[in-house]
């Protein structure tokens, strides 16, 4: 089983799909210990996941393969800024800066600049972000074209949807799908803490 997720996780951040792809995500994943973020595909096989903090010192995050080798690691600094570096090998290979344009309890946006398309002059954002933390719900631009949505999972005659669960969707793009997956990382961290607070209540629709 794990060298199969390996190659599906290995085929998915190689492939240009020419079709929408769904990761499920969830905290509650039966191969992982509780509390640990997975982003798995429809067979439940998990293609990344989120460190435990505990492993890291605060403010840090570490997205991970299927097998469990760093691909992105993540930091965090005071005034709301992120930064992604490739693999854990600290803070020496830049790939990406977020930065947040708006954080409040209806909407939150962000910005995000890639270190490769952004090496001479002023910083130019390649991606947009822009959703409802509380919602589970935001959508990554690049230009007006849409890279990628988060969305709750409704179901018919449902009165109340779970946000412990839900669903990313990744649209056909030359985007690498670890990238994405480390920005719907911070979008999900960097709520406001009014929806912090709420987190573990359902959604009335």
């Amino acid at each position: 089983m794990l060298e199969a997720e390996v190659e599906d996780a290995e085929n998915l951040a190689m492939a240009h799909w020419p079709i929408p792809v769904d990761l499920f995500v969830s905290k509650k994943h039966p191969s992982l210990p509780r509390g640990l973020l997975a982003f798995a595909d429809s067979s439940g096989n998990i293609l990344f996941r989120l460190n435990s903090p505990s492993h890291h010192p605060k403010k840090t995050l570490r997205l991970l393969d299927s097998a469990g080798d760093p691909l992105i690691s993540i930091y965090r600094h005071h005034d709301g800024s992120w930064q992604g570096f490739k693999g854990d090998d600290g803070q020496k290979d830049l790939l990406f800066q977020v930065q947040r344009v708006s954080n409040k309890f209806a909407r939150t946006e962000l910005e995000v600049f890639l270190v490769a398309e952004n090496h001479q002059g002023e910083l130019t954002c390649d991606f947009k972000v822009k959703g409802c933390h509380f919602q589970r719900s935001c959508t990554i631009y690049k230009g007006d074209s849409i890279v990628a949505q988060t969305s709750l999972m409704h179901k018919l005659r449902q009165i109340y949807v779970s946000r412990r669960k839900f669903q990313l969707t990744m649209f056909p793009s030359f985007v690498d799908p670890a990238l994405i997956v480390a920005v719907v990382v911070i979008f999900l961290v960097n709520g406001p803490k009014k929806s912090k607070i709420l987190d573990k209540l359902p959604v009335s629709i």
